[in-house]
């Protein structure tokens, strides 16, 4: 047996119990772990509370991140005693994820822990560091660099805003910061942001074409945030679309794009190819400040997750939630 976050729905409703599960009840797989850490992401908290249909088969072990050890392998990639990661994946929507003390799962989904962090360090970065990431990478390859000018990343006090902002500023981009909470500036700050702006600038209706400010920018709010962040892009700028905490409609104009040559990069790090996960962690390691993985996480044990999920929702929760699965 061992400790686990379950979701149940059945005629009884919808509910999620920290509880005892037995090791016979874990899903297909060809690689057993003993998970370590795992995270609490915007998306568990949807799953843990029902807000949103996110998990699409019951019972289900929220938790879109885990890093663990290999306590049996099929997998001839790995052998017993290796310490892997994970993100994405669809674990903690169709196939038990990282909430849990075991975890069984498909050899093909996991990396190696990168040597440069800890499990705790790689638990702090999570899905959230890992997108940022790519949204980095994404505006890189299409061509936004330094000297462009300014980038936006908007949702600035969240786990993908806050790496964003410190991979930016460390790589020598000017980075503006939009948040509904201007009261935390000095955390913006203290990551590297230059300029702090309210997001209610931007989550308005607006014009299809606005003036333009952004060389890029790594957006994880969409919905009239999105659109408006496009309509002020400059020429050939790069707008990286990770999340949709406002909303998934996209109320915009393709003015941007046919009048400005504006790309619209869509990130995806759920089904992300082995070779970019392997590529954005590699770039974590070099480029990611780690002295700053204290400011931006905390972390909670096991027994607190079902208390912190709905504050995540409700936007109370600062940077990343790394969940110690020994407390």
């Amino acid at each position: 047996m061992f400790k686990g976050i379950l979701i149940e729905k059945d005629d009884g409703g919808y509910r999620a119990a920290l509880t005892d599960i037995s090791e016979d009840s874990l899903p297909e797989g060809d690689v057993t772990l003993d998970v370590s850490y795992s995270t609490l992401n915007y998306k568990d908290g949807l799953a843990i509370t029902g807000a949103s249909p996110v998990v699409r088969s019951f019972p289900m072990v929220p938790g879109v991140d885990l890093v663990g050890t290999v306590q049996d392998s099929r997998d001839p990639e790995f052998k017993v005693g290796d310490q892997v990661l994970l993100n994405g994946w669809g674990v903690g929507e169709v196939h038990w994820g990282g909430l849990a003390q075991k975890a069984r799962l498909q050899g093909r989904w996991l990396i190696p822990l990168p040597s440069a962090f800890t499990p705790a360090q790689a638990m702090a970065i999570g899905t959230a560091g890992y997108t940022a990431m790519l949204s980095v990478i994404a505006l890189e390859k299409h061509g936004v660099t330094p000297d462009k000018g300014e980038i936006l990343v908007t949702g600035a006090n969240g786990g993908v805003g806050s790496f964003a902002i410190a991979l930016l500023a460390r790589l020598g981009y000017a980075v503006v910061a939009s948040t509904g909470r201007v009261a935390e500036s000095d955390y913006l700050k203290q990551l590297g942001a230059a300029e702090i702006i309210d997001r209610a600038t931007l989550s308005e209706p607006g014009r299809p074409l606005a003036k333009e400010r952004w060389a890029g920018a790594i957006d994880s709010v969409g919905s009239h945030t999105l659109a408006n962040i496009c309509a002020s892009t400059r020429y050939r700028g790069t707008v990286a679309a990770c999340g949709l905490a406002q909303g998934m409609e996209f109320p915009g104009s393709v003015a941007p794009f046919i009048l400005r040559g504006v790309t619209l990069a869509g990130i995806d790090s759920v089904n992300r190819p082995r070779e970019d996960r392997l590529e954005a962690w590699a770039r974590l390691a070099s480029d990611l400040d780690q002295s700053l993985l204290p400011l931006i996480s905390h972390e909670i044990g096991l027994s607190e997750v079902l208390e912190v999920a709905p504050q995540i929702l409700a936007g109370k929760v600062r940077g990343r939630v790394v969940v110690n699965l020994a407390r």
